[in-house]
């Protein structure tokens, strides 16, 4: 991104409020009519972190061996598989948010699959809605339970090749 091109971002992204701050577009976020990409965006975001800090309770030293874990933990292969695990447990508010996500028209990356990046797509945007509807537990539970497949499918994976 160029310089000219992040100014014309900022100027119609942040504009001022006539008392030295920044002028809010919105008052409130309602996840139920988000697109779709959004939710995902901010579902990448939160199991980012997730994972970074459940990594910890493993490795707590090696800076490199942490980002390629958790890169690796988070990528749309293991997304997929881990919303495959989850899906049974979903109701169907949640499913109707991951087909949301699944569906939206995005462009995978070569590292996975068109069908894997679409289902991490979903899994992220419902990862997001539960974010931004408060729903932390149930947002814990699912972030939980998905760490605990990506890391045993890992570990089953490794033992395979060995």
């Amino acid at each position: 991104m160029t310089f000219e091109h992040l100014k014309k971002l900022v100027d119609m992204m942040f504009l001022p409020d006539g008392e030295g701050g920044v002028l809010q577009r919105y008052d409130s976020v309602d996840p139920k009519t988000l697109h779709p990409l959004v939710l995902a965006y901010i579902g990448d975001a939160y199991f980012h972190l997730f994972v970074r800090g459940r990594i910890l309770s493993y490795e707590q030293s090696k800076v490199q061996v942490l980002h390629q874990f958790s890169a690796q933990m988070v990528s749309a292969v293991w997304q997929d598989k881990a919303y495959r695990a989850i899906e049974s447990l979903l109701t169907e508010e949640e499913k109707a948010v991951y087909k949301r996500g699944r569906n939206a028209k995005s462009h995978a990356p070569r590292s996975a699959s068109v069908a894997q990046y679409h289902s991490s797509t979903g899994f992220e945007a419902l990862l997001g809605y539960l974010y931004l509807m408060e729903e932390n537990e149930r947002l814990y539970e699912l972030a939980e339970k998905s760490f605990q497949v990506i890391s045993q499918a890992m570990m089953t994976e490794i033992s395979q090749r060995k």
